[in-house]
């Protein structure tokens, strides 16, 4: 381009020289030469053709070592976006993996876990919490977590507490002879989906384990107690049937006139409450042997059955009513099935029951029309034993009704304890505890007292 620039500035330079453009083209004579013309103009057009194709070939040139380099560029690129999609394949898969592996720890944990964010809305609920409740993440996802898990005792002040100051929370929710869970609340760190995490753990069996343990050490150290105090009992009541019964043949030898027979009733009486007193003593000694680790197959109308008797033995009074003159009216109903269970145990059971029966009939006036009586029925229903023990002796108060099951040291009401000797926390214990059962009283004063306790078959 630059030669025919110049060309065309020697052109113009030229015409201006020369007034006649083509008159380097003709002959002395005047008349053009055409052939010079024509080779000069084939010279000049493959002179522009030569640089021309120089310009197109260093072009061409020009264009292939860009055309290479763009190319190796393409490739690098390539290979970069290749290995680029390498490493992100190869990230995400890890990132699949670990939230996989993440989600199978936390799905396979054998506790609650529920996450909430600020707004109190689950954002996590793992399989063991739709197990529990019954409801899959898919329906509770960013719901309130009280219309996710109404059951959950937790409160507002709980999760709020946690939200502001960032502590650690644990609490423990125990139904009495049901369940036991352990519930923990902690904030999540630089985290805006998941405010706070809540793990509730089932320490049911964890807890009754324990609780066994602590029973066998405390029924230990009551057996102990129980077989050194009839022990001690003994001997004085020993010493008390050997000069009764020199007493009585001194005063049957004696020769006191009418007094003799007085004497003699007092003796009697002496040595009955001696023989109530050993019978205390031997029951004593059953109670410090009656626990066992294994239960038995017994029928509950023979024990009930071995229980009016011991009570028969035990509770007499010299000066009042004694259980032999108490009517006992059985109503036992027919085939009634054998229950795993420990006999004497619920003999004892019984027994304490009998004899809260007593004094509440001890404190009233009876007679031949109307003698003292306790109903005792026994049926089934459904899977479970009934046992009713009536009576219309002198009945309970309302707060003697909550207190009577009660603890020695527990007091419900405001108008004062009632009175340690007449509860019947042991029985409640051996029933609920030990068997499983349920045990209540219903007292007033038209229809009388009446225990009655359930007894699970199965």
């Amino acid at each position: 381009m630059k030669h025919l620039f110049a060309l065309s500035i020697l052109m113009g330079v030229s015409m201006n020289a020369y007034a006649d453009m083509f008159a380097v083209f003709r002959d002395e004579d005047g008349t053009t030469n055409w052939q010079y013309i024509a080779n000069t103009s084939a010279s000049l057009l493959i002179l522009i053709l030569l640089v021309v194709l120089f310009f197109l070939i260093r072009a061409n040139l020009r264009a292939g070592r860009s055309n290479r380099a763009l190319k190796e560029i393409k490739a690098t690129l390539e290979d970069r976006v290749a290995r680029r999609t390498r490493v992100l394949e190869e990230t995400a898969e890890q990132l699949r993996n670990r939230e996989a592996y993440i989600t199978s720890i936390v799905n396979s944990m054998p506790v609650m876990l529920i996450g909430i964010n600020d707004q109190l809305q689950v954002t996590q609920w793992n399989k063991t919490a739709e197990e529990i409740t019954g409801r899959p993440f898919a329906d509770v996802t960013g719901k309130n977590l009280w219309a996710a898990y109404p059951a959950i005792t937790l409160t507002d002040e709980h999760v709020e507490s946690v939200l502001t100051t960032g502590q650690t929370l644990r609490l423990k929710h125990t139904q009495r002879g049901q369940y036991s869970f352990d519930i923990t609340l902690y904030r999540l760190r630089d985290s805006d989906d998941t405010g706070i995490v809540i793990l509730i753990s089932d320490i049911t069996k964890q807890v009754n384990a324990e609780s066994k343990v602590a029973e066998r050490d405390k029924l230990s150290a009551l057996g102990e107690l129980a077989s050194a105090m009839a022990y001690d009992i003994s001997l004085p009541i020993n010493t008390i049937f050997q000069h009764v019964s020199d007493a009585r043949e001194k005063i049957e030898a004696a020769d006191v006139g009418p007094m003799q027979q007085l004497l003699l009733q007092e003796v009697e009486t002496v040595r009955q409450s001696a023989q109530q007193a050993t019978a205390i003593s031997q029951n004593l000694l059953e109670l410090a042997r009656s626990h066992s680790n294994a239960k038995q197959v017994a029928e509950i109308p023979a024990i009930m059955d071995q229980s009016i008797a011991q009570a028969t033995d035990l509770f007499t009074d010299a000066d009042g009513l004694a259980f032999r003159d108490i009517k006992i009216r059985r109503s036992y109903a027919e085939e009634l099935p054998s229950m795993s269970c420990y006999p004497a145990e619920l003999e004892q059971a019984f027994t304490r029951v009998l004899r809260s029966a007593f004094y509440a009939l001890k404190a009233r006036e009876w007679s031949e029309e109307n003698p003292a009586l306790i109903h005792i029925e026994i049926g089934q229903f459904f899977d479970s034993l009934w046992i009713k023990v009536a009576h219309k002796g002198q009945p309970l108060t309302a707060s003697e009704q909550l207190d009577i099951f009660e603890p020695f040291f527990v007091s419900t009401s405001d108008n004062g304890a009632y009175p340690v000797e007449h509860r019947l926390s042991y029985p409640y214990f051996i029933i609920t505890e030990h068997h499983r059962g349920h045990m209540s009283v219903t007292s007033d004063e038209q229809f009388g007292t009446c225990f009655n306790i359930q007894l699970s078959l199965v």
